[in-house]
Order: structure tokens, then C-alpha cells, then sequence
């Protein structure tokens, strides 16, 4: 107990000096705050992505390509092959219906309005059924594409990054016009970043014939995927791969955001260093500076543990502070800031928006901690070690 009241008394001390060494004390907060915002900037790119991606997919709605295709773009699926789905066990009916869409998947090139350079967008070719295996999809400006109509509704965040889709223009793809007439939103997925038409008007557009690239099945329950899978496979008339969209857009949001991943912690590890020799100069700066003032401590009868661990605790809250502002920075600036990406799975472009998620700053407060805790280290050790009669004949 009195030990814990002399690390309280005198950590109490040397926080109420800090305005004698602010100099020092702010070249350490600024280097822990440029750790920590660089990390959640970095990583936020990722969060983004990942949650764009997967938020598109549903565990009780399947998708269907061709076996061995690793997107939607070089996969194929035969009318006849959709059909086939259509009657399959596990699939959702709605009476005699089964609540599916055959669809189309192409890339155009649309400008962007940042740069105006092209960029290549998704064009999908959808069924009625679109907006039924889809959870998150809703109207929210203009209306539906009329059926065999070259007529498009375009996703809010593909409007937001793209030029010339706004509702009721006309956009030219190749030899063919469209008319956009409404505006869909899919509570920020990568569904957002998609060209939607009826898949006829596409497949006639493109020359397609009557072939899709991938059929989406709702599903009577998420455990129906595997009585689904098992009835498609033995049937030798179609050669498929199912999965839930989840696992689809896990697995396309995944190549991109472990090479954000590959770059961000290595740079946040190099930066940390850094930052570590910033906190070591600037509590050696602080050791020497009060070395009369901790020999008259230890006169006084403080033990060495006591101004130890009270210059950790200091260095360590000088990093702490550093980590909440350099978070702040990062939620500020970067979360909600949309930009879009090649998905290299696809090679179209993706709109997300950054994500400073919660974890992502507490996860870069621990890195400031640790940091705090080194940089503060060999200062405390000679802080405590410091010859007591050596400073007293300095006084």
C-alpha cells in the first residue's frame, strides 16, 4: 500500500510538470498519433471493402455458376440449366414459382466524375425475381425498368461515383442507348455499384443467346444449401458450384483486402518503431531534466519502484493521448469517405466507403499502449537506478 501511494504521489508530480517539458511531451504525442492514424486509415480501406462485399450476401440465398468459375464473369449457365435450378429441392416457391433470377453479368466502361477517366462498371441483366432473392434492394428514386425495354436503374453509390447515370439521362453502350429511369439502393453493398436491365434486352444487346452467368436461388432456410448442392450435382445434366452469397462475396472481398492488409501492418509496424525511439528521447529528455528532482525523492525515502512505474505511467499516458487523437483524426477524416476499387475477381469497379470501425480504434489505442509502455521503459529503469548522493551534490 505505500508503495502504490508513493507511484500515486509522484506520477501525480510529474504530470503537473508537463508544461516545464512540453516541447518533448508533444513530439511524443504526435508520433503516436501519426501511428495510430496511419493504421486505421490503412485498415479502415479494408473494413470498407470487406463489409461492402459481404453485406451483399445472404446465408439463405444461393448462387449457381458453372463448376470451376471463380466469378460470375467467366462462369456460363443454359436456360435449360436455370430450369433445372428453378426445380430443385431447397428452393423457395412463391405458390407455384420458385423465387429465383437468371442473370447477366457484363462490364462497361462508364466515366468517373473525380478524374473523368473510364472506368469498367458491372452491368447485370436481371429477372423479376431479383429484388425477391436480394434481402437489402429497394427503389428509392424514379422507377422500375419496364421488360424488353432498353431501360436501366442504377445503384446510389455507382450514381454518386459515376457520371451521366442520373435518373431520366441517356447513356450509350457499344451501338445500343439506354434510358435510366430509377435509382435502387442495397443498404450500401456491392449491389449499389451495379448497372441494372431486364436480361433479355442485355443478352440481345451483347449477343449472349439464351445463356446467363449465374442463377441466384432463395433458399426455404439456410440449411437448404446443402440438400440444393447434393440435388444439382447428381444431376448430369448441369455442372455446378453452389454457395451461399455470403461465402461468394467472402471469398471475392478476400485477395484485396489481405493485400491492404500486407501493407498496412508492416507500415504501421515501421512507423511504431519510430514512434517508440520518439517516446525514449522524450523520457530520457524527462529523466534528465528532473534528475535533481527525483535524487531529492528518493532522499525524501521514494523507492525505486515507486519512480519506475510512475515514469512508465507517464510515458505511457503521453501515448495514450497520442492514440485517442490520432483516432479521432482517423474517424473524422477518413470514415464514411467513399471511394472505388478494381475487384480484381471481377475486374470492375467497387464503391465502398472507408469504415474507422470500433475495433479498428481500439485496436490502434492497444498499439499506442505498447508503444507508451517501451518508449517509456529504459528511461523509468534509469529514473529508478539514478545514484541518489551523485544528484544531491548537483543541488
Amino acid at each position: 500500500m505505500r508503495v502504490l501511494k508513493q507511484i500515486v504521489a509522484v506520477t501525480w508530480l510529474n504530470l503537473r510538470n508537463l508544461p516545464q517539458r512540453v516541447g518533448s511531451s508533444v513530439v511524443a504525442v504526435i508520433g503516436v498519433a501519426a501511428v495510430v492514424l496511419v493504421f486505421a486509415a490503412v485498415l479502415s480501406m479494408a473494413k470498407g471493402f470487406e463489409r461492402t462485399m459481404i453485406s451483399a450476401g445472404s446465408d439463405d440465398t444461393a448462387i449457381i455458376m458453372r463448376s470451376g468459375s471463380t466469378s460470375e464473369l467467366n462462369s456460363g449457365i443454359s436456360n435449360d440449366q436455370a430450369l433445372i435450378v428453378a426445380n430443385a429441392p431447397g428452393v423457395l416457391k412463391d405458390g407455384d414459382s420458385a423465387v429465383i433470377s437468371a442473370e447477366l453479368y457484363v462490364v462497361v466502361d462508364v466515366k468517373k466524375k473525380s478524374t473523368n477517366t473510364d472506368a469498367n462498371v458491372p452491368f447485370r441483366g436481371i429477372q423479376s425475381g431479383a429484388f425477391a432473392v436480394r434481402n437489402n434492394v429497394a427503389m428509392v428514386e424514379g422507377r422500375m425498368f419496364e421488360t424488353g425495354k432498353n431501360e436501366i436503374i442504377v445503384g446510389r453509390a455507382a450514381q454518386q461515383e459515376f457520371a451521366g447515370l442520373d435518373t431520366g439521362s441517356t447513356i450509350r453502350f457499344g451501338q445500343t442507348e439506354w434510358q435510366i429511369v430509377g435509382v435502387f439502393e442495397a443498404q450500401g453493398s456491392v449491389s449499389e455499384s451495379e448497372l441494372w436491365t431486364d436480361v433479355r434486352v442485355l443478352q440481345n444487346a451483347y449477343r449472349r443467346g439464351n445463356f446467363f452467368q449465374s442463377v441466384r436461388a432463395k433458399l426455404q432456410s439456410s440449411a437448404s444449401l446443402p440438400e440444393l448442392e447434393a440435388a444439382l450435382e447428381a444431376d448430369p445434366r448441369i455442372d455446378p458450384d453452389v454457395m451461399s452469397e455470403r461465402e461468394y462475396y467472402s471469398g471475392q472481398a478476400e485477395p484485396l483486402s489481405r493485400f491492404i492488409k500486407l501493407i498496412g501492418y508492416p507500415l504501421t509496424i515501421l512507423m511504431s518503431i519510430g514512434a517508440v525511439f520518439g517516446a525514449l528521447n522524450s523520457m530520457y529528455s524527462s529523466v534528465s531534466v528532473r534528475g535533481k528532482e527525483i535524487a531529492t525523492l528518493r532522499a525524501l525515502g521514494f523507492g525505486p519502484i515507486s519512480i519506475l512505474f510512475s515514469t512508465m505511467i507517464e510515458s505511457t499516458l503521453l501515448a495514450l493521448v497520442g492514440g485517442v487523437v490520432g483516432g479521432a483524426i482517423a474517424f473524422l477524416a477518413f470514415n464514411g469517405f467513399q471511394v472505388s476499387t478494381l475487384n480484381g475477381a471481377s475486374f470492375s469497379q467497387v464503391v465502398f466507403d472507408f469504415a474507422v470501425t470500433p475495433d479498428l480504434l481500439i485496436n490502434g489505442l492497444y498499439a499506442a499502449l505498447i508503444i507508451g509502455a517501451f518508449g517509456g521503459l529504459f528511461p523509468a529503469i534509469r529514473a529508478a537506478r539514478l545514484p541518489v548522493a551523485q544528484a544531491l551534490r548537483e543541488l
